[in-house]
């Protein structure tokens, strides 16, 4: 088994590499502290040709797989601009895919490529204050009217909603209780973000401030028919097509986040010197920044193995869900013995890793829970009755 990057991957790699230089700490703390959406670098990665990695190239994008988008956000993530860099981009990697496969060639024609060249941008609402991670449970509802539909509701969560021009909804069009299965009876559309008749909220919150996120209230907001994807009532079922590719990108960003951290705490540990000797000389710095690499080495390779299996069209539910496990508490570590590597200048903001090991948190939260992904081995791969 080859365990090395392809020649094609390193070129990924080394390209994303060359336009986050140009993105420096002050850049990153600017956004965050301002908060500002991170622009500048938006555009450099859309000029790049990055934010269409995975769209066909007969849509304008490159064509290419999961293993070679987790290659680009490693690289982002692990730049120095963290979660923030890397959710400025997330959502053109994984939102879209339900079009690409489910999306009419006309819908298709239209949604994708000003989202690729970076002339429009998109949020995701899914979750809600009431259902959580319960997305059958969700109550948004889409009326079916002359010409189209009527929604209101709320969503929760909503990220870059401050500055999208676009909304991915999902609402149901047929009551739970009226349905044969919960998964039913739930509708996925794509449509304009009507400000008159949509409120963005920002939330306010631990980090990753330069990428909003936002309770959102939809009141009466007409979608033509055209802005439905696929067919009425089957909207669940796209979006589990982007579960494992989103879970394998959460994993290697937090990875991208986790390593820069580590970097950041090994170049201090070398530098400091504290009763005549650097730091780093002392294992009680080395042994537990050893045992952050090992982690995310570990986490590191299993995010490729599943992302190999989903371009293979094999099942890698299980790997997906173990990478961002693995991806997240691995970066939450090595963040956190980043900071306290620096000792009281771990927490200032002019060495950064304060940013960071505040995004570190957030992939162990989003977008699943810890504990239903464990649940979820438990139950799939070890064959124990269903918990929940």
């Amino acid at each position: 088994m080859n365990m090395d990057l392809s020649e094609e991957h390193q070129a990924i790699d080394s390209a994303v590499k060359q336009i986050c230089a140009d993105f420096d700490d002050d850049y990153w703390t600017k956004c965050d502290s301002d908060p500002r959406f991170p622009e500048e670098f938006y555009q450099a990665m859309a000029k790049g040709g990055f934010l269409g990695i995975t769209t066909p190239e007969n849509l304008g994008g490159s064509g290419l797989g999961v293993t070679e988008a987790a290659i680009m956000m490693h690289a982002v993530a692990s730049g120095g601009g963290g979660q923030s860099a890397a959710s400025s981009l997330h959502i053109n990697l994984f939102g879209p895919h339900a079009i690409i496969v489910h999306g009419t060639e006309a819908q298709k024609a239209r949604i994708l490529p000003p989202l690729i060249a970076g002339e429009q941008k998109a949020c995701f609402g899914v979750t809600e204050p009431d259902a959580g991670l319960d997305t059958t449970s969700i109550s948004t509802f889409a009326t079916k009217v002359k010409g189209g539909y009527r929604i209101k509701g709320r969503k929760m969560w909503t990220s870059t909603g401050q500055i999208a021009d676009k909304i991915l909804i999902l609402a149901r069009t047929k009551k739970k209780e009226d349905c044969k299965r919960p998964t039913e009876g739930i509708s996925l559309f794509f449509t304009d973000l009507d400000r008159k008749k949509i409120e963005v909220n920002r939330i306010k919150k631990l980090g990753r401030n330069a990428v909003d996120s936002n309770a959102v209230f939809i009141d009466d907001l007409f979608v033509p028919d055209d802005d439905l994807i696929g067919e009425e009532g089957r909207g669940f079922s796209y979006i589990l097509d982007s579960l494992n590719p989103e879970r394998v990108l959460v994993a290697i960003e937090a990875i991208g986040l986790g390593r820069d951290a580590l970097r950041r705490a090994s170049d201090y540990a070398r530098e400091r010197v504290v009763f005549g000797r650097p730091i780093g000389m002392n294992q009680g710095i080395q042994h537990p920044l050893a045992e952050c690499w090992a982690k995310l080495e570990s986490a590191y390779w299993m995010t490729l193995r599943a992302a190999n299996l989903y371009d293979n069209g094999k099942s890698c539910g299980a790997e997906a869900n173990a990478a961002k496990f693995l991806g997240a508490r691995a970066a939450f570590d090595a963040a956190t013995q980043a900071v306290l590597t620096h000792g009281g200048m771990g927490y200032a903001r002019e060495y950064q890793v304060e940013r960071l090991f505040r995004e570190s948190v957030l992939p162990r939260i989003a977008p699943v829970t810890e504990q239903l992904i464990l649940s979820f081995i438990a139950e799939k791969v070890l064959d124990l009755p269903k918990s929940y």
